[in-house]
């Protein structure tokens, strides 16, 4: 690794140099099953044939142009993303962060479009919504916020999943203007509301009488990656505003904030923009990641395996002291344990599986929405047995 860069991550030590669906392999020739899929980034794999083919025809064409100019592969997105998600309009950005950065900017302007001078946003507990100064602050996580101050102000923290404690607060504070929540909290350990129809209708209902926003940040939940093409889809509601990212480029960067109905026409000309953001390679790749979802049926395969690996794991975890849940939403799998586990990582590691420790406790896996029958089994197997020993010792 190379001395000059900073010292962000704590970078397992591999260099991988090919891909081909959930595989990967290093420098050495040794082959790996990817089960976090580059943090649900590559949910077609790696050199997914048709998507290899999309991002090569549009290279030879045209990479990148102002948004100052008509973009024909963005104008494109954003309609099908409006069409699968039931919503009006988007502003294309590059990452997850600038995603909810945008939603943040949106509702305080929709704020001070209300006439409330110092608009505020409750977002929840345990949380993760990015690491720029604005998204850090709306972050639920102490640790990821340390050295940082100071922070953000205009949030307002909650428990998740609890509708009686949004209550109060519309209650007693007159300055809120939305609610920012991940259906599914990924970097808070995979949390899924105990009844998660319920709670994000409550929040809809809420939202609806104070005149709120509702915001959901589907950055890791969204495309396909719990059975439907968003979380939200399973719920019968739709947001305001949406944030999206990771899956929606199958790797190629790309953020995208949707909205519908009064917070669709909140940002007007020069209130937001991005160099970057849904340029014409950006674009294709999030066109064809959509188009191969639909045509190879990835979003059942996510329903239906990720419900399998759940039950496989309850099967060959069960009754072993020192497992406290295995959860999913699809293809978001979380195994929390009752200590830290991060040891566990380069256990997988070794044994030629990429996973994940968040939360300190929970072992998450995000594998690609391509994964098979087989490639699920021996998923499970491999953890399974390692999270076993570890437990033993």
């Amino acid at each position: 690794m190379s001395e000059h860069l900073m010292n962000t991550y704590a970078r397992q030590p591999v260099t991988f140099v090919k891909g081909e669906g959930v595989w990967l392999w290093d420098d050495k020739g040794e082959r790996y099953l990817d089960a976090l899929a580059g943090v649900a980034v590559n949910g077609l794999g790696h050199s997914h044939p048709k998507f290899v083919a999309a991002l090569g025809a549009q290279v030879s064409k045209l990479i990148h142009v102002s948004n100052n100019y008509q973009i024909a592969e963005q104008s494109q997105l954003a309609d099908k993303l409006c069409e699968i998600a039931g919503m009006d309009r988007v502003f294309f950005c590059n990452s997850g962060c600038e995603a909810n950065e945008a939603s943040i900017k949106l509702a305080r302007l929709y704020g001070h479009q209300k006439g409330i001078e110092a608009p505020e946003i409750i977002v929840m507990d345990k949380a993760f919504h990015g690491r720029t100064l604005a998204t850090l602050s709306a972050t639920g996580n102490r640790k990821t916020q340390a050295g940082f101050e100071p922070l953000v102000s205009g949030f307002v923290r909650v428990p998740f999943d609890d509708l009686e404690a949004v209550r109060q607060v519309a209650e007693h504070n007159h300055n809120v203007v939305a609610v920012l929540v991940e259906p599914v909290q990924g970097e808070g350990g995979v949390n899924i509301p105990h009844d998660a129809k319920a709670y994000l209708q409550g929040l809809r209902e809420i939202c609806d009488a104070n005149g709120w926003l509702l915001m959901l940040d589907e950055v890791q939940s969204g495309i396909g990656r719990t059975g439907a093409w968003f979380s939200f889809q399973h719920t019968g509601i739709t947001p305001d505003v949406m944030s999206l990212a990771k899956g929606l480029g199958s790797g190629v960067p790309i953020g995208a904030c949707v909205a519908k109905g009064k917070a669709a026409d909140v940002f007007t000309y020069g209130k937001h923009g991005s160099t970057f953001g849904g340029n014409p390679l950006a674009s294709a790749a999030g066109l064809a990641t959509l188009k191969i979802i639909e045509e190879e049926g990835l979003r059942d395969n996510a329903d239906i395996l990720g419900n399998w690996i759940n039950k496989e794991f309850a099967k060959q975890l069960a009754g072993i002291a020192g497992v406290v849940v295995i959860r999913n939403a699809g293809l978001m799998i979380g195994i929390e344990l009752d200590r830290s586990c991060g040891e566990l990582v380069k256990k997988a590691l070794e044994s030629k599986v990429l996973i994940n420790v968040t939360a300190d406790t929970v072992v998450r896996l995000l594998p690609p929405l391509v994964i098979s029958q087989a490639e699920a089994q021996h998923l499970v197997d491999t953890i399974a047995a390692l999270i076993k020993d570890f437990l033993a010792k």
